[in-house]
């Protein structure tokens, strides 16, 4: 069970707030439940709003660097205004669902640093907003994800790395306004890559799944980037070999230096 606290009073004798996860172990598509537990403080104070999201801390691109931006992607307002009483508790349960396109954050047994995503509890009191700390959460593979991810762990590829990125991939089913890209290493057989980055966007039927290639140079060549991109179905998937179909693209791309 996962347990943060995640605002302090909320001026003298206020109210304070806290969220309690009942699991932080989720999936694409599904939903993470928990509650909101409001503590009345010396007083009578009037709560206008109170609700819960999920955020995510992104990759934006700013002149000749990238900044670190915090954006929620998806919002649930918890019931309408109400009154907590001084002393008293007031307990809101609530279940938010995870949008399918979510970027996926624990995978290969462990947690990818540097991908923050969360519940947010924001509580509006007096015309104020009091937006607390980050309730993480693990956003696990979908079984379709993780046949892709096994692929490139059976054909000798090595993660580096994950983050997400502001913007949007064109052709794509994508809706959210940032995207993943989980970096991998080569093994010594793709001699003319220097990374693959991997990119899922799904929906509740099927994903895209995005490959940008980065070619290394060769002695009259600039090292260039290669793109493919194709369907997989989110309960069909079972009967492909994607090892070696990824094998087909990523040898045609990486098999060798291109000294021309």
């Amino acid at each position: 069970m996962g347990f943060k606290k995640l605002l302090a009073s909320l001026g003298a004798g206020g109210a304070s707030v806290e969220t309690e996860l009942t699991e932080p172990n989720v999936v694409p598509g599904g939903v993470v439940q928990g509650e909101v537990r409001i503590q009345g403080g010396s007083v009578n104070q009037a709560i206008e709003a109170l609700s819960v999201g999920l955020q995510a801390r992104v990759e934006v691109e700013g002149g000749d660097q990238e900044v670190k931006q915090d954006i929620e992607f998806t919002k649930m307002r918890l019931g309408g205004a109400f009154e907590v009483q001084a002393g008293a508790v007031h307990v809101v349960p609530f279940g938010l669902e995870i949008p399918w396109e979510t970027p996926i954050n624990f995978f290969g047994g462990q947690y990818a640093v540097g991908m923050e995503l969360g519940v947010r509890t924001e509580l509006e009191i007096a015309r104020a907003v009091d937006s607390g700390d980050l309730d993480s959460i693990n956003v696990h593979p979908l079984p379709a994800q993780q046949a892709i991810l096994n692929a490139f762990g059976q054909l000798g590829f090595r993660f580096r790395s994950a983050d997400m990125e502001r913007g949007h991939i064109r052709g794509t089913r994508q809706k959210l306004p940032f995207y993943q890209e989980i970096e991998f290493h080569p093994p010594a057989q793709y001699r003319g890559l220097n990374q693959v980055e991997l990119t899922f966007i799904a929906d509740e039927r099927e994903m895209d799944v995005v490959l940008e290639m980065d070619k290394k140079p060769g002695l009259f060549t600039e090292g260039s980037d290669s793109y493919r991109a194709f369907r997989v179905g989110l309960h069909d998937f079972q009967g492909t070999d994607w090892a070696a179909y990824l094998n087909q693209w990523l040898a045609e791309v990486g098999g060798k230096r291109n000294w021309a």
